[in-house]
């Protein structure tokens, strides 16, 4: 007998798992239907500020697969379309046309909720003026560009200095605005420890963005109902334009109307197979979602589509008959300010605290060449230990050409569960135009496992 699967959601989440479901069942056996409120699917959000920043020339390019391609793997994707109620019960959803307003409900077997994170928008005096953009979908980019061509003052400000506002600020500062970023934290990329958030400050003062640390928005400057300044604690900026990159929150609210299980942070809570906990019927991933760090072994809320197109893929290899699990992550990413880039994996030193462990720190300055090779340019890798044991907690790298990338080293030694002493054995490649004798990353593990046996 043929079941029919419901997707709330077509970006990389849910239609990774309608994809791979597909895959294994055929329209005969399984019937599927996707909503999705926005006019784009499976687009590339993280690709965003490169398109308005000009790296990027085409919005098309952040397109992984159209609707008419998913369709054409018979699958029937309904856009502008937006679920506003999830039955569990009746094991249906209520769906809303927003050109027509008309309402259906549509029933279903199986269930996958990968409604995503939405930007989080302060309640602000003047919040809503024209001028002031959020930056999630490729409507958003869209229009952030359509402002940016039409504005005669070449004044910005970005408000929250996480990845998308120091991604943005750069964008901004290559369109040949001024911007200013104002953020409430001690240093931008709270992501990072302060020390390594300083590098980054400075990196982007260095090309010409004014950081204001510190500094709490209080309210939105107003002039015929557009952005004129931004007002801080400190102080009221000029602004013709305000970007918004203060981060985002698990897109939840159909999940808790229905009364499923959601974490601290307001994800969903799901067991290793991505199904929501305590339905055996339903599944969630994405942005959505809480995930185990396999570092503190704690669920936390980290948003990226590295992690939602895994979650798809197991989500439809178990509604599909197969089998997988999706295991935890140790909170991988990575960004840049025009040269100088940033990575970081596992913990942080308020992480480790907050979960109960003891660690030391190191941090070690190299070049990503042999320092006679042409080209070497510095490099700073902060390390975490776990006081006695040795096992590596984080790491936290700042550089040029190459840095980024060895975090992924890092990231499999979290992985593995790895000591640092271990780790300073590890057989890396090693030729003078891409690493000194001893990679930066190894330096690091030395340092920390000799602090970690004086300790």
């Amino acid at each position: 007998m043929s079941e029919r699967l419901v997707v709330i959601g077509a970006d990389a989440a849910g239609m990774s798992a309608a994809s791979q479901a597909r895959r294994l069942r055929g329209p005969d056996e399984l019937s599927i239907v996707a909503f999705e409120r926005g006019h784009f699917t499976s687009f590339s959000a993280c690709g965003i500020p490169y398109w308005v920043g000009g790296q990027v020339a085409r919005r098309d390019s952040l397109i992984a697969r159209t609707a008419e391609e998913h369709r054409a793997r018979e699958i029937d994707l309904r856009m502008g379309a937006e679920v506003t109620e999830i039955d569990v019960s009746g094991g249906r959803v209520r769906a809303r046309d927003l050109a027509s307003g008309a309402e259906t409900w549509t029933g279903y077997d199986k269930l996958v909720i990968a409604t995503g994170a939405s930007p989080i928008r302060p309640d602000l005096p003047g919040i809503d003026a024209a001028g002031v953009h959020g930056v999630q979908t490729l409507d958003d980019g869209q229009a952030l560009l359509d402002t940016l061509e039409a504005l005669e003052g070449r004044r910005a400000v970005v408000v929250g200095g996480g990845y998308i506002g120091v991604e943005m600020a750069e964008a901004l500062i290559r369109r040949g605005f001024a911007v200013t970023l104002v953020d409430r934290g001690s240093e931008p990329m709270s992501t990072l420890d302060p020390d390594m958030g300083a590098l980054v400050r400075k990196a982007m003062c260095d090309i010409g963005i004014d950081v204001r640390s510190g500094a709490e928005v209080t309210a939105i400057r107003t002039d015929g109902g557009r952005v004129r300044a931004v007002v801080t604690t400190s102080a009221e900026i000029p602004a013709d334009v305000v970007v918004l990159g203060i981060g985002v929150a698990p897109a939840t609210d159909l999940a808790r109307a229905a009364g499923l299980p959601l974490g601290e942070s307001g994800g969903l809570l799901t067991d290793l197979a991505m199904r929501v906990r305590g339905f055996d019927n339903i599944w969630a991933g994405g942005d959505c979602v809480e995930v185990l760090d396999l570092v503190s072994g704690m669920t936390r809320h980290i948003p990226l589509g590295t992690h939602a197109n895994k979650h798809g893929q197991v989500i439809g290899s178990g509604v599909g008959g197969g089998y997988a699990t999706f295991p935890g992550v140790v909170g991988t990413a990575m960004s840049k300010v025009c040269e100088v880039e940033v990575a970081r994996t596992g913990l942080r030193e308020k992480d480790a605290r907050a979960a109960g462990l003891q660690f030391v720190t190191v941090v070690i300055e190299s070049t990503g060449r042999a320092g006679y090779y042409p080209g070497a340019e510095p490099m700073t890798v902060k390390m975490l230990a776990e006081r006695g044991a040795g096992r590596l907690l984080g790491v936290q790298i700042v550089g040029r050409e190459g840095a980024a990338k060895r975090v992924d080293i890092a990231a499999v030694a979290l992985t593995a569960r790895m000591t640092v002493a271990q780790m300073t054995m590890l057989d890396l490649g090693y030729a003078p135009p891409f690493s000194p004798v001893w990679d930066p990353v190894l330096v690091a593990a030395r340092k920390a496992a000799a602090a970690v046996r004086d300790s």
